[in-house]
């Protein structure tokens, strides 16, 4: 049998999670253990953890705060038949954060939860990945340490911290090199794309319904070289 061996099952996961916007989330109800499924945003912490804005009325909070042990999978949304796009099942533990910049990448991936994110019902809460299992197509079916597929964020301080900034900059400043991002590098439609969040391997772009994620080649853990990295990359979109 032919290996195949383009396919990096850790990138295939990561980019199935850094693009997901919403998954299903299956909690365990208290008492009787008894599965419970449900709809939920997404976005991802700057290591990838996956964080969600919930509501303490909502039974899937409820679960969650009786027993953390959860599971969510997110898929490609690609046209056609859904089986025959990649899914990723994650496996974990779930519990409440209180960090400001798990809320604010929160809300830069879903600006529209601001208007009730203050109500004191709702709170961010975090998935600590421990397992996954990737499907990707037919023969590309495989299980992952959480650590396989989380971002290594260690030494990235100055990145983090400059996070914010780079966002609103390339938002307000650089439009158009989003867009050459997303339709050249990225095969995407036109449009006018923004920019979520970044981290060290990776910068996330959205545009509706739509996320996308722009990986870099090499990890970057500063703002300046973060701005060399985006510099080169409209260039390379341009050259297309």
């Amino acid at each position: 049998m032919k290996q195949d061996i383009a396919f990096d099952p850790r990138n295939a996961a990561k980019k199935l999670l850094r693009e997901g916007l919403s998954g299903a989330l299956a909690t365990l109800m208290p008492g009787s253990g008894d599965p419970y499924c449900s709809l939920v945003n997404v976005a991802t912490a700057h290591d990838g953890s996956p964080l969600l804005l919930i509501s303490k009325l909502a039974i899937h909070t409820r679960n969650i705060l009786a027993d953390p042990r959860a599971s969510m999978m997110l898929d490609e949304r690609k046209p056609g038949d859904p089986l025959e796009g990649a899914r990723v099942m994650l496996m974990g533990r779930v519990a409440a954060t209180d960090g400001a910049k798990a809320r604010a990448r929160y809300l830069a991936r879903h600006p529209e939860a601001e208007m009730f994110a203050g109500f004191p019902d709702f709170a961010i809460y975090r998935m600590e990945i421990e397992h996954a299992h990737l499907v990707a197509g037919f023969g590309r079916i495989v299980d992952l340490a959480g650590k396989d597929i989380l971002t290594d964020i260690s030494e990235a301080e100055a990145l983090l911290e400059a996070e914010a900034g780079a966002v609103e900059h390339m938002n307000s400043d650089h439009a158009d090199a989003l867009e050459l991002y997303a339709t050249r590098l990225l095969g995407a439609p036109g449009g006018p794309w923004r920019c979520t969040g970044c981290d060290p391997e990776g910068l996330d772009l959205r545009l509706g319904q739509t996320g996308l994620r722009l990986p870099f080649q090499q990890p970057v853990r500063a703002s300046g070289p973060l701005r060399a990295v985006l510099v080169q990359l409209a260039k390379d979109a341009r050259a297309k």
